[in-house]
Parts: structure tokens; C-alpha cells; sequence
């Protein structure tokens, strides 16, 4: 709407109009000054007996004449209401908006106006009232063109029995019936319109930030399942009612109350709408759990239940309700994650990891197709005479967004999501074409073999015999010259087809290797009964044979070590030491008994170049 309102100016007060085309044709018995109207008496009867409140109204907006309906409402006389102010009777000057457009429609600049409006009703009731003003068309006799009178119909229509039906209904739509709580709809409502609120600035009594406990009943399932829905929705009601009393007794120290709402299931939230920072949140959340944990009485049943709470506090500038709510969402995991029945404050480093995690989750398998993977290889020293006998194939991922990463940042992911099978086929055939190249472009003797980690799953999901059969036909490489390392974890108390894999593939040639070995079972007599050739010692055990940087050997863990290797060599088992760092800790190994050794006191991984450079070669240092 354009224009300047004429008259008085605006005042308090918003009441709502909309103005469009007029739908009916309104005659009149009151044409203008020297022209007949036909059937007048008719149309002024029926306007005077009229239920509805109406008036006829001049261009200068003054009442020409009202029906009893329109006095009763205003509580005057009809006749009282002649030649007074319209707009002062309804008090349609009360907005600037409403006053422009009703002067719009006297002077014929518009086809209609509409506006709701709260009155006083004489009683002393407030009520709602539809007012509308339409221009007054007249058929003129002798004139034929339909001229205008100049007048307008005002109508008043009582609408208040209209908006409590409406009022009711929107509770009804907007609240939960088990808990009547707010349901989800409200509270987003509610959310999105303290999120679009301008910041409070340097406002005393406000701070501009926004909080939220979403809590969630834990083990409500096993209630509804054990008890049924009649006692579990009792105690939802319950549990909304404690809700709602903690909110309370936190809220009047506040600027606004907290709204509790029930979000669905047995999932609720309180919103802080003027948070005092993150410690009013907890506060808030201690003081819930503090009020669940009292037992509950439903009908002579008598319950604990615990929750779990997700505590997110943050300014309220920025913040965006899906972020909001995808940061709670988290929060909550984390509090079920790390035991239930406590809560938990949004962590932003701890979800960059997660987010970290689930970015590398969902590229692993795109990854390996657009040849992302890398392989350096770490050698295996003969620690008898320094010489190289073997690699280690060690997987890197270049990532494009986080650089280049080592296999604890993603063989784990890897494994969870199944792609470890992909992965894992990739590096044993990228693994055995390189060892077979080294093999025909440096020659010594005896060959150089090649080891490749297998995970588990790899075993269950995947034919790994057939692909290694596969991968060693291809590639021309001698079965002797692989070895595959399991970690101890999946190999002891394994059976059925894990055991028959490793069973198959021993007897291929291929060499079967128990990786951070002394970590898990350590089950020297279960090792007797697998198809395994190699140990190799976790390298926690290695370390405690530092005697040089001031470090302090553990007598216990040599001795451990010592015992262990006596055991795999009477097994026929060979031993392979890791984490060798210093020559003190390999001089120790050798004597000890140690075959192989593999750490950065002989080199750290590389790429498979610097492996060809160190092929025949001088004994490494150790």
C-alpha cells in the first residue's frame, strides 16, 4: 500500500485488514441529490431490521444513517450515531495502515476494505469484529450509467466465537495430548521466531544467546513393552509435568520463561530463550536429572526412569534452528554414548572429529576408485646380519581436504563400513606387483617378501583365498614371498571359516603372520593348532629394552619377551621385533633371539624407490 493516511495520525495498535475487488453490487434507498432510486422502501427495511451492524457512511467518512444492530453494539441510539466520525466510533485511526486504506475506499480510490479489530463492547467485554466498507453503486433513474452516490456501506461483524473456535483448534494442533505439552510444530514455531529476533545488543536485561536441554528417557522402550502404552504414556505425563516444574524454578530469575516441549516419543526440550550462558544450561540439566531420578507412582506402579541430555548454549546471532538442533541431536548421542543418566555440553572439537570421521566414512569408497591410495613400505631386518629380507606394505590415503593420512586415521572407518574389503584387495594386489618388479629388477638372494596386513572382515566378507590365488596368478609372484598379517585379536578363539582361510592359504605357500602379538590372548598352545609362521611383539614390549636417552629398561618386560621367543622358535614359529628405535634395544633383541626387526632405528616407511636403493645393499645400521 502506498500513499500518506489523511486525517489523524496513527496510534497504538496493529489490527489486520486486506483489501481486494468488492463481490456484491450494494443499492441503496439513499441516491444522491435529484435522482430517484426504485423500490426504496424495501431495501431501507430490510437495513434498519438487519441483525448485522451496518451504517451508511458519506465521503467525509461521517455516518448518514445506522440500523439499531450497529447502535446496540456501540451502545448509543441509532439515531445518536448521525453525522459522527466512523472511524472514531470503531476507532479505525488507531494504525496508519487501516486509516489509509479506509480513506482510500471514501474517496473511490478503492473497490473495498477489510480489517479485524478488538472493540469494547458497552458490557465491558472485549470482542473481535470484521469491520468492512464497500462503495455504495446506485442505478440511477434517467442516468443509465450506474453513477456513484459518493457513500460507502460499513458493516460490522462479531468474529470473537469465530476466533476462540480458531484459538482452540490451534491449541489442540499445537500441543501434545498425552503431556499437553507444546508438541514439535510449537516448538519450532517458538524457535524460529527467537532465532529471527534481532540480537538484544547492549541491553541490561538481555544477552542475545539461546539455549537447549534435549533430553531423552532412557530404556522408556522396555516400559511401554513390560507394562504397556496406558502406563508409559502416564508416565510421560509425569515426566512433562517435572519438566515443567525445573523450567519454572529457573525461569523467573530469567528474562522469559522456558518453554518445555515434547518433541515426540519420549524425547522433550526446554528452551532457554534468553540464555544466561552455559552454566545456567547445566544447572538447569543437573536440576532435571536430580528431579527424574525420584521415583515415580502411577497407579500403584511405582518407576525410576534416568535420562540422558544433550546441553547446547550459543549465541543467538548465526545460529540457524536445523544447527541448533543437529548440534543437540549430537550432544544427546554423546550423553547415551558415554553411559546415559547424565548430560552432556556440545563439544566442538569432539564433533569435528566426529564430522572428520563421517567425511572420511563416506568418501572411502570413491577414494579408491579415483586412486587416492598409496603404499610406502617399511623394511623387515634380518637382525643376525642387518640385512633386509622384507617390506611391510603400509596404505596412506591423500586425501584432497585433509592431506596425507596414516592408516590409524581410517582403517578402523574402513573396516565398520565394509569398504576395507575394496581397500584391502587394492593393496594386496598393488603390494604383490611391486614386490614381483623388485624381484625381476634387483635380484638377490634369498628374494625379498612382501607383507600385507589383512583385517578381518576381509576373511568373512570377501573369498580371500580366491583372491589371493587370483592376485598371485596375475602377478607372477611366488606364494613363499607373501605373508599376510592378522592381528592376534581376530586369529585367537576364531573358527569355522576364518581358521579354514588361513588353513587354505598356508597351505598355498603363503606365510600366515600374528601381528601385536603379547597384546590380546597371548595363547602360545591355541598358536599351535593355526597354520601360523610368524610373531610378531607388540611394541610396547620393545620399548622397555631402552637402556641409552636416560631410559629405564623393564627387567620384567625382557624377560617376558625372552620367554616368548624360546617358545614361538620351539613351535617353529619365526619372531619379528617392532618399534626397534635404538641399537641398544636391537643388540638386546638379537641376543634374546629375535629373526627380524622392523622400526625407525632401520628406517621409517618410504616409497617403494628408496625400498629398490636398499635391496642388496650394505647391512643396515642395528
Amino acid at each position: 500500500m502506498s500513499g500518506t493516511p489523511e486525517g489523524p495520525g496513527p496510534t497504538a495498535g496493529t489490527p489486520r485488514y486486506s483489501a481486494g475487488p468488492a463481490t456484491t453490487e450494494c443499492h441503496t434507498p439513499w441516491p444522491p441529490a435529484g435522482a430517484r432510486c426504485s423500490e426504496p422502501h424495501g431495501y431501507r427495511a430490510a437495513f434498519l431490521a438487519a441483525t448485522l451492524p451496518m451504517a451508511v457512511v458519506d465521503h467525509e467518512g461521517l455516518v448518514v444513517t445506522a440500523n439499531e444492530a450497529l447502535g446496540g453494539l456501540l451502545g448509543r441510539p441509532a439515531s445518536a450515531l448521525t453525522n459522527q466520525s466512523a472511524a472514531d466510533l470503531l476507532d479505525l485511526a488507531a494504525d496508519g495502515r487501516t486509516w489509509h486504506a479506509y480513506r482510500e475506499v471514501l474517496h473511490g480510490r478503492r473497490s473495498r476494505f477489510c480489517c479485524t479489530h478488538r472493540l469494547k463492547h458497552p458490557d465491558g467485554r472485549a470482542l473481535w469484529a470484521e469491520v468492512t466498507v464497500v462503495p455504495m453503486p446506485v442505478q440511477v433513474t434517467g442516468a443509465g450509467d450506474g453513477t456513484a452516490s459518493g457513500r460507502v456501506l460499513l458493516s460490522v461483524s462479531d468474529i470473537s466465537d469465530r476466533r476462540e473456535l480458531q484459538k482452540r483448534l490451534r491449541h489442540l494442533q499445537m500441543h501434545d495430548p498425552v503431556t499437553r505439552l507444546p508438541n514439535r510444530t510449537l516448538f519450532f514455531e517458538r524457535l524460529s521466531a527467537v532465532l529471527e529476533t534481532p540480537p538484544y545488543g547492549d541491553s541490561a536485561s538481555g544477552h542475545g544467546r539461546v539455549g537447549l536441554c534435549y533430553l531423552d528417557l532412557d530404556g522408556f522402550k522396555a516400559v511401554n513393552d513390560t507394562m504397556g502404552h496406558r502406563i508409559g504414556d502416564r508416565l510421560l505425563a509425569a515426566v512433562a509435568a517435572r519438566l515443567t516444574d525445573c523450567a519454572a524454578q529457573d525461569g523467573p530469575h530469567r528474562a522469559g520463561a522456558h518453554l518445555v516441549a515434547r518433541l515426540g516419543g519420549d524425547e522433550f526440550a526446554i528452551l532457554v530463550e534468553d540464555s544466561a550462558g552455559t552454566q545456567q544450561l547445566t544447572d538447569l540439566a543437573r536440576s532435571v536429572l536430580a528431579a527424574l531420578q525420584q521415583p515415580f507412582d502411577l497407579a500403584g506402579q511405582r518407576l525410576s526412569v534416568s535420562a540422558s541430555i544433550g546441553v547446547v548454549e550459543r549465541p543467538v546471532a548465526g545460529t540457524s534452528a536445523t544447527g541448533l538442533m543437529q548440534a543437540a541431536d549430537t550432544t544427546l548421542y554423546w550423553a547415551k554414548a558415554d553411559g546415559k543418566s547424565r548430560w552432556t555440553v556440545f563439544d566442538p572439537e569432539r564433533n569435528a572429529h566426529r564430522m572428520t570421521r563421517q567425511t572420511l566414512s563416506s568418501n572411502l569408497r570413491p577414494a579408491v576408485e579415483r586412486g587416492e591410495f598409496t603404499i610406502e613400505y617399511q623394511p623387515l631386518v634380518g637382525m643376525a646380519d642387518g640385512v633386509v629380507r622384507g617390506v611391510e606394505a603400509l596404505v596412506r590415503w591423500n586425501h584432497p581436504q585433509f592431506g596425507m593420512l596414516s592408516p590409524n586415521r581410517f582403517v578402523a572407518i574402513a573396516e565398520e563400513d565394509g569398504s576395507i574389503v575394496q581397500l584391502g584387495r587394492w593393496v594386496l594386489q598393488s603390494a604383490c606387483r611391486q614386490a614381483r618388479r623388485w624381484q625381476l629388477e634387483h635380484p638377490c638372494d634369498p628374494p625379498l617378501f612382501i607383507s600385507v596386513n589383512v583385517a578381518v572382515r576381509q576373511v568373512w566378507d570377501s573369498d580371500l583365498v580366491t583372491d589371493v590365488a587370483e592376485i598371485l596368478a596375475e602377478t607372477g609372484l611366488d606364494p613363499s614371498l607373501l605373508q599376510l598379517e592378522l592381528t592376534e585379536s581376530a586369529v585367537m578363539g576364531s573358527a569355522g571359516r576364518p581358521i579354514q582361510a588361513l588353513q587354505s592359504l598356508s597351505e598355498m605357500g603363503v606365510r600366515i603372520a600374528i601381528d601385536d602379538f603379547g597384546t590380546g590372548y597371548s595363547n602360545l598352545a591355541y598358536l599351535s593348532r593355526l597354520p601360523v609362521s610368524v610373531l610378531k611383539l607388540d611394541g610396547s614390549f620393545v620399548r622397555g629394552f631402552r637402556y641409552d636417552d636416560g631410559a629405564h629398561p623393564s627387567p620384567a618386560d625382557e624377560t617376558i619377551v625372552e620367554a616368548m621367543v624360546q617358545l614361538a622358535h620351539r613351535l617353529g614359529l619365526t619372531v619379528t621385533a617392532e618399534c626397534v628405535e635404538t641399537a641398544g634395544q636391537a643388540e638386546r633383541l638379537r641376543r634374546i633371539g629375535c629373526d627380524t626387526g622392523q622400526g625407525w632405528l632401520y628406517s621409517r616407511a618410504v616409497a617403494p624407490e628408496r625400498i629398490a636403493e636398499l635391496i642388496g645393499t650394505r647391512p643396515m645400521q642395528g
